[in-house]
């Protein structure tokens, strides 16, 4: 299975060539992620409530460039998962043109892991969530 959800590139996402400046990306990436996890039933605002107490650090991050991104585009971002471990999670996430799906702007690879904000150290995923992330795992 794959998460897909589109993305306008507004102002606020450009420079002044009008083109997406690259930690922007980063941003919608983040943006992504916490979309796909609220979507998989681990919104943010409970992941980091007291009673779970956990958290997902990005462990690591590799972006590929491929084209740039103009004001006013609409993308899909289209998020899958690689592998999943004891603690983390390898995900894999295309940008691209929402009319032109083979017009790839950016690939994706992105590892977090889950952590015991309490203990601060990784911890195994709960096991529903893993479960959830699980139907991702292409």
């Amino acid at each position: 299975m794959e998460f897909v959800v589109k993305q306008k590139i507004k102002f606020k996402h450009c420079d002044l060539a009008g083109i997406v400046f690259y930690p922007r990306y980063v941003e919608m990436i983040n943006d992504t992620v916490e979309d796909w996890f609220e979507h998989i039933g681990m919104p943010y605002t409970l992941l980091h409530d007291k009673t779970v107490n956990g958290g997902i650090p990005t462990v690591n991050l590799n972006c590929d460039f491929k084209k740039p991104s103009y004001l006013g585009e609409v993308l899909e971002k289209k998020l899958h998962v690689k592998k999943i471990g004891n603690s983390s999670c390898t995900m894999e996430i295309v940008f691209c043109e929402h009319l032109a799906p083979k017009d790839i702007k950016v690939e994706i690879e992105m590892t977090v892991v889950y952590i015991d904000l309490a203990k601060k150290q990784k911890a195994p995923w709960p096991a529903k969530l893993k479960e959830n992330i699980a139907k991702y795992l292409i």
